[in-house]
């Protein structure tokens, strides 16, 4: 390869570099085993993946040009292959190669196997979109590499990034016994329910600092560009399931929670269960929906969700007409929970997470008549600094990672 050719791939590395900075780390960085030889990081578009590669490029390098960084959707890849760049990393003593959005590099799972392979000196840190699933009969990755998901922002996230808050995460338990003791220690600092009222239209994903004014327009355009762009490259999908795509998540987005009535909403969507089921798992697993049920959650079993929400409040305030206010807190409460936690369901109450921990969430009114004298229950109250007993706060969930 002419270094003229090449020229162009580092220049666009060195302009990347440029605009990071590390006074910010995300929740994942510290509990990625970096020394892995190849590491993949999933998650939605706009939760910091990109920023999270370059950030360990300046950690680790004080010569930036012993590593590589590129997008795979960069156009120099519609004349040169990965294989190319990466013999051509090998042949100037890189060993360590960081690539961004994987998912639209044809082939790309076979394509990694065999660098790994072939290559045994290099080590490569990648990302790709949620909608990643690792096809393992196409290259058997799952002893090649560690996978990891990089969620959005928590609340307590929101308030480092503030430079409001710095506060290590909570253990679910530890948060359920000593609630009162750490809000007393928050709240004795900050005023936390106006900085919570924010967090929940704009603080999920991190890129609403660059967008001020247009971050719920650009939080749109988002979600739209992981159906138009990211689904059919993890799928193969024809135009008109993609225009039901949009059709479906712009119905539900008016009606969340939605309770579904499957026969009609494929009625409405003229489409059958098998493939309505399969559009509702995929904008799930786009972390654009959030499914929900009585049962474990399984994307190899697609059963119909007992509720749909939104995946978190910022794209409530982005896709609704009008915020519900107990559907936002609901929203919260069970984004926040999904990251380490198991949550369904349940007979009585609003959400059962683990297994074994019972809550119910609204206003700060809301009593425990709906779930009286069941054990191991709580209330997740709004509008709250400061709990007692198992009434806790709902903005402390925001704390657990």
């Amino acid at each position: 390869m002419e270094p003229t050719e090449i020229r162009v791939v580092v220049d666009n590395y060195h302009r990347r570099l440029n605009n990071v900075s590390l006074s910010f780390k995300r929740y994942l960085y510290s509990q990625i085993d970096w020394d892995v030889r190849m590491i993949g990081i999933k998650g939605a578009r706009g939760v910091g993946k990109t920023t999270m590669l370059l950030q360990h490029i300046l950690d680790n390098y004080k010569d930036v040009d012993q590593t590589l960084f590129v997008s795979l959707d960069d156009l120099w890849f519609s004349n040169h292959s990965l294989v190319e760049l990466v013999e051509w990393a090998s042949q100037h003593g890189i060993q360590r190669l960081y690539l961004d959005e994987v998912h639209r590099y044809p082939q790309w799972q076979l394509t990694l196997k065999n660098i790994y392979d072939n290559y045994p000196d290099m080590a490569i840190v990648y990302t790709g979109s949620s909608l990643l699933s690792i096809d393992y009969a196409v290259a058997d990755l799952s002893r090649r590499q560690t996978l990891y998901t990089l969620h959005g922002m928590s609340f307590r996230e929101y308030l480092e990034y503030e430079n409001t808050l710095s506060l290590s995460p909570l253990a679910l338990d530890d948060l359920l016994k000593n609630h009162v003791e750490y809000a007393m220690q928050i709240t004795r600092d900050i005023k936390v329910l106006p900085l919570f009222e924010a967090y929940l239209e704009h603080g999920y994903y991190p890129f609403y600092k660059e967008s001020a004014s247009d971050y719920l327009d650009r939080l749109k355009w988002t979600a739209q560009i992981a159906i138009d762009v990211d689904l059919p490259a993890v799928e193969d999908v024809s135009y008109a399931t993609l225009l039901k795509v949009k059709r479906l998540l712009s119905l539900i987005s008016e009606m969340v929670p939605f309770v579904p009535n499957m026969a009609s909403l494929w009625q409405e969507l003229d489409t059958n269960n098998t493939l309505g089921l399969k559009m509702l798992y995929a904008l799930d697993r786009a972390r654009i929906l959030s499914l929900v049920s009585s049962k474990m959650k399984s994307y190899k079993h697609l059963s119909k969700p007992d509720k749909i929400f939104l995946n978190n409040t910022n794209l409530m305030y982005a896709l609704c007409s009008k915020v519900d206010r107990g559907t936002e807190r609901e929203t919260f409460f069970q984004n926040q929970l999904s990251v380490g936690h198991e949550i369904s369901i349940p007979s009585q109450g609003d959400a059962l997470v683990d297994g074994r921990c019972l809550f119910e969430i609204g206003g700060k009114n809301k009593t425990f008549e709906q779930i009286k004298d069941l054990p191991d229950s709580y209330l997740a109250v709004a509008d709250t600094e400061i709990g007692h007993a198992n009434r806790i706060p709902l903005w402390m969930f925001g704390m657990l990672y």
